[in-house]
C-alpha cells in the first residue's frame, strides 16, 4: 500500500474524529505487515485526560482484531507543521509496534518520514518489567 492511500484513509478518518473542546482533529491509518489497514481518529472527552488519541485508537483497533504485526502509521492533522504523535501516543506505539516507520504530515500533504526509535530514544519497554526478555 502506498502512502498516498494512507493519507487518504487517515484524512476519511480524521473526519470522523469528535473533538468539540480543542477542535484538532487528528486521523491516522495504520498499517500491517500482512498488509490490513486499520484507522483511527481523535475522541474528547470533558475531561480531557481520557481523550484518546487518534494513533492509539488505530492500534487498539488492530490490536483487538488479533494484530500483533505492523509496518508503518500516517497521522493527519490540521496543523500548518508536521503532526507528531503526543508522549502517551510514543510510549504505547513503541511498547506494541515495535520501531515502525512513522509518515508525519502538514496541512498541504507533504511527508516526513521517521522510526519510531527516533520520536522515543531510549523508550522503556517490556525488557525493564521481565525478567526473562524471551517470555
Amino acid at each position: 500500500m502506498q502512502n498516498n492511500d494512507l493519507y487518504h484513509a487517515a484524512k476519511a478518518a480524521q473526519e470522523k474524529s469528535f473533538s468539540p473542546y480543542s477542535n484538532f482533529r487528528v486521523g491516522a491509518a495504520l498499517l500491517t505487515k500482512a498488509g490490513k489497514l486499520y484507522t483511527g481518529c481523535n475522541i474528547e472527552n470533558s475531561s480531557f485526560s481520557l481523550t484518546i488519541c487518534a494513533e492509539r485508537t488505530a492500534l487498539f483497533k488492530a490490536i483487538s482484531a488479533g494484530e500483533t504485526e505492523f509496518s508503518k502509521i500516517l497521522i493527519v492533522s490540521d496543523a500548518d507543521d508536521f503532526i507528531s504523535p503526543c508522549g502517551a501516543c510514543r510510549q504505547v506505539l513503541s511498547d506494541l509496534a515495535g520501531d515502525i516507520d512513522v509518515i508525519l504530515t502538514d496541512s498541504r500533504g507533504e511527508m516526513q518520514h521517521k522510526k519510531m526509535s527516533e520520536l522515543l530514544p531510549f523508550a522503556f519497554g517490556r525488557s525493564y518489567l521481565i525478567k526473562n526478555p524471551n517470555v
